[in-house]
């Protein structure tokens, strides 16, 4: 690709269903700060979070040639991202319900955060649980991944309006909270 001549997420999307790496960066460039908010206000864990990421891109990269071009590659995207997220809950629910002689070493290891991160995800956890998971996908793709309130209702297919008092009214909840504490 030419330097200088910025591409559509559509256009990439389209030549990475060709295989071209060089475009799948490029979209992975686009888009990641964004998907990680995603995943994350649905996950709540960032060790999830980055799992379910790496997935997805991996679903992007291997079925790029079905995506049905409408415009909205982001929606697309997220559409993956969220239904990984699901599957994660389903296996981490199976996991639970195996007792814990029946999972291996390895696998404790994977459930147990390290000390210094433990106190972080904690906090981060506690603040995510008091907003539903569309206040909490609102708040951290403004947040987090700096897309303007405009750009979020059209990801996720939602009014503007509805958007700005979701927000609005996270904020309030988030703010109320630290408050409390």
């Amino acid at each position: 690709m030419r330097k200088g001549i910025r591409l559509s997420n559509e256009e990439l999307l389209r030549r990475v269903s060709l295989g071209d790496r060089e475009a799948f960066l490029l979209l992975y460039q686009n888009t990641d700060r964004t998907v990680y908010s995603f995943i994350l206000s649905i996950m709540k864990n960032p060790q999830d979070a980055e799992e379910v990421m790496q997935e997805t891109y991996m679903k992007i990269w291997t079925s790029a040639s079905s995506y049905q071009s409408q415009g909205k590659p982001l929606a697309w995207i997220f559409t993956i991202a969220r239904n990984l997220c699901y599957m994660k809950f389903r296996d981490q629910k199976h996991r639970a319900d195996m007792g814990l002689e029946e999972l291996t070493g390895e696998e404790t290891g994977e459930l147990c955060l390290p000390l210094e991160n433990l106190a972080d995800a904690m906090a981060l956890r506690a603040a995510l649980e008091l907003l539903k998971e569309d206040e909490r996908q609102i708040v951290l793709l403004h947040a987090s991944a700096g897309l303007k309130h405009r750009e979020i209702a059209a990801s996720l297919g939602m009014p503007l309006a509805t958007v700005l008092s979701k927000y609005n009214r996270s904020i309030k909840k988030l703010k109320q909270n630290l408050r409390e504490e």
